[in-house]
């Protein structure tokens, strides 16, 4: 067995929520980058050329990419051999972690009660998503998730009898009806089966895929690829403009569900894909 301790957990969830929020990640550079040499339209070209000098300027003066600095989302997979020890759980060290992070960055803080809408002040508490694998590590992966984009996601309780073509339809319409409001060009994460809560859990989750991977299920990539050559056919363009890169990528996951049910749940991330992780 090994021993981590709760300090070692807040300590380096501080440094995730920093890291998120001044360094977009390599993956969506690349994508960004590509899409200027492929985008049609001249004002597409210079919304994404400005939003390249935006992360230039974020990572070289350690300051927030986007105003909205998120909602902070967890996916931490804990070893079984691991032990954990000092003050308090997991979540409450995650919890710690965000809590120094914000502080100490000058992060805004987005949360709060959402009948009277009093803020937390601390932008706790996190989502946290825990499972339990092989091992004697714990990986913490970080989505800081702005609320434009999260508020244009969508979920279905479609009937089987809809198939493929009416999963397609919904998550088209789910990002026609979105517009420019989600900030594209955009990421769209796409979760199949499970039930309610699960398919939407896949499709969060799809969104910690390095932007540009594929589906190790043939079915599920060229279902990736033909909904993200549909999505760049729409018009939107970035930031709404026009153009032909309204999505950078479009990563689906799926799980087993009912014979009677047929749950199909989009998740949408701005181009601020502000995504993390660290291995302890």
């Amino acid at each position: 067995m090994r021993t981590i301790t709760t300090e070692e957990i807040a300590t380096s969830v501080r440094a995730l929520c920093l890291d998120a929020a001044f360094k977009l990640g390599e993956d969506v550079k690349c994508a960004i980058s590509g899409a200027i040499e492929t985008e049609e339209s001249p004002l597409g070209r210079d919304v994404l050329t400005q939003i390249v000098e935006n992360y230039k300027i974020a990572e070289t003066e350690d300051v927030p990419m986007c105003q909205d600095t998120g909602l902070a989302i967890f996916f931490a997979e804990i070893g079984k051999e691991v032990v954990i020890d000092g003050d308090g759980t997991l979540e409450d060290a995650i919890n710690e972690g965000v809590r120094r992070g914000y502080e100490d960055g000058f992060l805004r803080k987005s949360v709060c009660d959402p009948i009277t809408r009093k803020n937390t002040t601390d932008n706790t508490p996190a989502i946290i998503h825990v499972s339990t694998v092989e091992g004697d590590k714990i990986k913490l992966m970080l989505a800081a998730k702005g609320g434009g984009s999260e508020n244009m996601s969508g979920i279905a309780m479609l009937k089987p009898s809809q198939g493929l073509p009416g999963l397609k339809d919904f998550v088209i319409k789910t990002i026609r009806e979105s517009g420019g409001n989600p900030c594209p060009p955009i990421i769209v994460g796409v979760g199949i089966g499970g039930d309610f809560e699960k398919s939407a859990i896949l499709a969060k989750k799809a969104l910690f895929r390095h932007v540009g991977s594929k589906n190790s299920d043939p079915v599920m990539a060229e279902l990736e690829a033909e909904l993200l050559e549909t999505i760049n056919g729409l018009g939107i363009g970035p930031m709404g403009f026009g153009g032909t890169t309204t999505a950078l990528g479009v990563h689906v996951e799926k799980h087993p569900c009912h014979i009677a049910s047929f749950p199909v749940a989009v998740n949408i991330q701005c181009h601020a894909d502000r995504h993390k992780e660290v291995e302890i």
